[in-house]
């Protein structure tokens, strides 16, 4: 049985702080930064617009990437979103 893993990058509405994180379920966890169920820096920060997802096969690979995007600098993720959601939508309609 295979399974799905998701980078992905979350922003609050003035698009000002953003966290990239890993998961299994990206409707869940969005879910649960949406709903402020995650204590910490999402929470404090209200970061619960999905911005930029992207999927795996593998753990290692969704992780490995993660890790890659966690060391770019803000221009280099801010262009990364760009070149996918140009206007900064919220993307989390696209897991319904």
């Amino acid at each position: 049985m295979s399974h799905s893993y998701y980078i992905y990058i979350i922003s609050n509405y003035t698009n000002k702080v953003l966290y990239t994180g890993v998961t299994r379920d990206l409707r869940r966890r969005i879910y649960e930064h949406k709903n402020e169920l995650i204590d910490g820096f999402s929470k404090k920060y209200k970061l619960r617009k999905l911005i930029y997802f992207e999927e795996y096969i593998s753990i290692h690979e969704a992780i490995v990437r993660e890790k890659q995007l966690k060391n770019w600098h803000r221009e280099w993720k801010m262009n990364l979103i760009q070149s996918k959601n140009p206007s900064y939508k919220d993307l989390s309609y696209l897991l319904d």
